[in-house]
């Protein structure tokens, strides 16, 4: 079972609504996301910290930190960042943005358990076990954020041999749910690394909003 958290990943650094939503079917790899909630309160764009830039994709409008440095184009591949390395970290924390295409790229579900089974855990446990899920609400769109940490298997693509095991390494993943189809915000490194810039990912998550005006 993946656990719960009651402190919301992203509370200390702006307001945000749980959504209560049915799990989706990992299976059915190319359905639309699940029913749209309600409607309620968006939680406000936050404003760009100095000298930061923005970034954009299927609709949605990012503010990227400072200190964040842009990749060349990579295939598969929105946009990749490269993040400071921790005192002691000998390389940076990767932020990767994947867009497939509306109604593509598999259900939230599916990468969920996809990102988690990256990871290995010392006692042999799976990772779901120990890892964290939440919905949240960001400027009206569902958005679901995921923590995971241990040896991580870094080999390209779904199908690679465990070859390229990388030890004490976390994640953390924001999926969401535009107007154009899911956009999927994954940020992997040493620990240290992404725990020093974990508020910074949190701001970038909160700064996303939709870059057109709907029906426009």
């Amino acid at each position: 079972m993946i656990r719960m958290k009651s402190s919301l990943l992203l509370l200390p650094l702006f307001t945000v609504t749980l959504i209560a939503c049915a799990p989706e079917d990992p299976a059915q790899t190319t359905d639309p996301a699940a029913a749209a909630p309600a409607e309620q309160d968006a939680a406000p764009a936050l404003p760009a910290p100095a000298g930061s830039d923005t970034d954009a994709v299927a609709g949605l409008l990012w503010t990227v930190p400072p200190g964040w440095e842009m990749q060349p184009q990579r295939p598969m591949r929105a946009a990749t960042y490269d993040t400071p390395p921790a005192e002691g970290d000998s390389e940076p924390g990767e932020v990767a943005v994947f867009y497939f295409g509306p109604q593509e790229g598999g259900t939230v579900d599916a990468n969920v358990n996809r990102w988690f089974n990256q990871f290995d855990q010392e006692d042999g446990r799976p990772t779901s076990e120990v890892a964290e899920r939440e919905t949240i609400e960001v400027n009206g769109m569902p958005v679901t954020l995921v923590r995971a940490s241990g040896t991580y298997n870094a080999a390209a693509g779904p199908m690679a041999p465990r070859a390229d095991l990388r030890p004490d390494y976390r994640l953390i993943g924001a999926i969401v749910e535009g107007p154009e189809g899911a956009v999927f915000f994954k940020f992997t490194g040493p620990d240290r690394t992404v725990v020093e810039q974990e508020a910074n990912f949190a701001l970038m998550v909160g700064s996303i909003q939709r870059s057109v005006t709907p029906g426009n």
